[in-house]
């Protein structure tokens, strides 16, 4: 379902735009579609033939994403595992201060080695209405003023509903336009694209390194760029649009945590309008990838900060509960994949 056909389903029964937009607004804020306002009741602004085809609208906005589980962390942040009217699964986090990370597609085609989306492969796109809904659903738990699209999926290859999305989020939805962060591994439609939209969001770029042979080893199926070239397509944005390129940066041991990366982010961002989030990796005992000493982060981040390059720490929200990006989810699917299965019948001693 896209946003087109929710505006499609009430001017079949009767609503004119200024009744689309009040309603479109109270499910964005989380509320009852007919909710009314300080000065206006909903009887006294919406026509009869709306009132009663607005619980059908509400059920159908309902099934869009259903809460399957909530994960609280102690950083302030919650994880939400999120059933589509399908039965698929993807994760919204509920950010401290007012944010919320969502989702924009069922897995991801991009394949980044660290990732545990990227490990089940693209299953199917999000439409825009499924990826508002989710900000609505958060929206019942508490105040959400900015929307970051860095969840499951890459937003470039669902390019489409996620505009479609931002555009709404930015209007009707009342988020400020560099409270809208598009992240992206790096898409020429995503460079001609932006410049071109209403609601103009912020953008962050996943670098992971300055070395071309290694970036593409850690994002094996992402567009190729060079890492000076994506470099110079974000300056270029974040100076159309004046605020700054967020450059993202997952800190693998022994990877992309040497001298020489740190270098070579000296080289290609000091000057820049731009940010480097540095993510330390979020590792579990098993992993093949791990995070660096705490020790090692401070000197990076240390190094950069002397070099002239604006650097934060951005860990990932819900470290304590496992809440990496695609790990809840996987746990489900785990869980019901074995559910599934037949139990296991003991088999006798053959008699001798």
């Amino acid at each position: 379902m896209r946003i087109q056909d929710l505006h499609q389903q009430l001017t079949e029964i009767g609503a004119k735009p200024v009744h689309i937009g009040r309603v479109t607004r109270a499910w964005l804020n989380g509320q009852a579609l007919d909710v009314g306002t300080r000065h206006q009741k909903t009887e006294d602004f919406l026509p009869l033939s709306v009132r009663n085809g607005l619980p059908a609208v509400s059920d159908a906005l309902d099934s869009l994403v259903r809460l399957r589980s909530e994960h609280p962390g102690a950083d302030g942040s919650a994880r939400l595992l999120v059933e589509l009217v399908d039965g698929q699964m993807v994760e919204s986090v509920l950010l401290p201060r007012d944010g919320l990370c969502v989702s924009s597609q069922v897995g991801c085609a991009v394949g980044c080695v660290f990732c545990m989306t990227g490990k089940s492969g693209l299953l199917r796109q999000l439409g825009s209405s499924e990826i508002v809904a989710q900000v609505a659903l958060a929206r019942r738990f508490r105040p959400v003023k900015k929307v970051v699209f860095m969840g499951m999926g890459e937003p470039a290859h669902n390019l489409d509903n996620v505009l479609e999305a931002i555009d709404l989020l930015g209007t009707d939805g009342g988020i400020g336009h560099k409270n809208l962060v598009f992240s992206t591994v790096g898409d020429a439609r995503v460079f001609e694209r932006l410049p071109l939209q209403r609601v103009q969001p912020a953008l962050a770029l996943s670098l992971h390194s300055t070395d071309a042979v290694l970036r593409r080893a850690l994002l094996p199926r992402a567009p190729v760029f060079d890492p000076g070239d994506l470099v110079e397509l974000g300056e270029r944005y974040a100076r159309l649009v004046g605020y700054p390129i967020q450059y993202q940066w997952t800190l693998l041991q022994g990877i992309n945590d040497s001298q020489d990366e740190m270098d070579g982010i000296i080289r290609l961002l000091r000057g820049r309008f731009a940010i480097m989030n540095v993510i330390p990796y979020n590792s579990l005992d098993d992993d093949e990838f791990q995070r660096p000493a705490a020790e090692r982060i401070r000197q990076i981040m240390r190094y950069l900060h002397e070099n002239g390059v604006l650097t934060k720490v951005r860990n990932s929200a819900g470290q304590d509960i496992d809440g990496g990006c695609g790990q809840l989810r996987a746990r489900a699917e785990r869980i019901v994949r074995d559910r599934r299965q037949p139990p296991q019948t003991s088999r006798p001693e053959p008699l001798r």
